[in-house]
């Protein structure tokens, strides 16, 4: 079963620590020996939205004023469960802190 696991950040400009760093290379590199990670990576904050309504596309570029958060970053793993990726996604807040994160099954090839 594979998940797309999503990690929003404050709007706000937050910089982490360098511990933070070190503690998620630690992380990522135990996900990727065991095979478990597929993908990950960061994600610019600056996104385009595209939204169509009665056949019409409009193109919105970010940021947007609105949004207090947005998603920074993702990790697409592959596991045996639901059970199995949520507690991945607590070993990940545990290490970035406050915050949120977003787990959806991926499904398709």
């Amino acid at each position: 079963m594979r998940y797309l696991m999503m990690s929003k950040t404050p709007a706000d400009g937050y910089q982490p620590d360098e511990n933070l760093y070190v503690e998620m290379g630690k992380f990522i590199e135990e996900l990727t020996a065991s095979g478990v990670l597929l993908a990950t990576g960061g994600l610019d904050t600056n996104p385009v939205q595209l939204t169509s309504r009665d056949g019409e596309i409009t193109v919105t570029d970010g940021p947007f004023a609105e949004a207090k958060e947005a998603v920074g970053g993702f990790a697409l793993i592959e596991v045996r469960s639901k059970e199995e990726a949520i507690e991945l996604g607590r070993r990940f807040l545990k290490i970035t802190g406050d915050g949120e994160s977003v787990i959806q099954q991926v499904f398709g090839p």
